[in-house]
């Protein structure tokens, strides 16, 4: 921001824009612009902001939780595929069952709202992110990521459809979350990592790393059942 003091003199003055946060929400992130998606993507994998040479370091820990919605397409941005690899994991969120809607339409449309409650401190998570980090992994669990991973890459596969219908497929950085989701997964009352916890993370960790050729999609190749396929293959 351009300021201007008493005596006429102008500077410039930087402030702190909504990145600036523990936790980064992005509502229909396909929405922005760019520009904006490259100074995120900066954020994401730098830790950093960097504004008129002058480098920022965001708060730590430091998440981003961004939604697409993949219906409408006007006014939309597709997003680079080295920003797609930022993200550790994507969860499609479908229809609800019954039961689900039946509490929304309830909780939602009545007077009362909600509370947040913390449940975590910056200082607690980051020791659960080291917890998950000091998790040892299993031999086995370590060959079916890196089979998992290999397989869904055109030209080191060994599926056919692999090789013939997809146009690039997931990076070291896939196998990177496999190791630390996989993990976490495992916080939930065991000491180890199993091959099962990879089969239940292949989808939202692969399918945003991949992409199908135009011909496959027209042919109504399904990415997700492929992924399904190739996990299974891989226990």
């Amino acid at each position: 921001m351009l300021d201007q003091d008493e005596a006429g003199k102008r500077h410039f003055r930087f402030v702190k824009g909504p990145i600036f946060t523990q936790l980064l929400m992005a509502d229909e992130i396909n929405r922005a612009s760019p520009r904006t998606q490259s100074a995120l993507l900066q954020a994401m994998q730098e830790r950093h902001v960097t504004v008129a040479g002058q480098g920022y370091d965001v708060p730590q820990p430091f998440h981003v939780l961004a939604t697409q919605n993949p219906i409408e397409h006007e006014g939309a941005y597709p997003l680079p595929e080295a920003q797609l690899d930022r993200f550790l994991l994507q969860v499609d969120v479908p229809y609800p069952d019954t039961e689900t809607e039946r509490k929304i339409l309830i909780e939602t449309t009545g007077l009362g709202d909600a509370q947040p409650q913390a449940v975590l401190n910056p200082a607690a998570l980051i020791r659960l992110q080291q917890l998950v980090r000091a998790m040892p992994v299993g031999e086995k669990v370590l060959a079916s990521i890196l089979e998992l991973v290999r397989s869904a890459r055109p030209g080191t596969s060994h599926d056919s459809r692999v090789n013939q219908h997809v146009a690039w497929g997931p990076g070291p950085r896939a196998g990177q979350a496999l190791m630390l989701a996989v993990r976490a997964r495992a916080l939930r009352g065991r000491l180890a990592p199993a091959v099962d916890d990879v089969a239940a993370l292949a989808r939202p960790a692969l399918a945003h790393r991949m992409q199908l050729s135009f011909g496959a999609r027209a042919e109504g190749l399904d990415i997700d059942s492929l992924v399904d396929d190739l996990a299974e293959r891989a226990a």
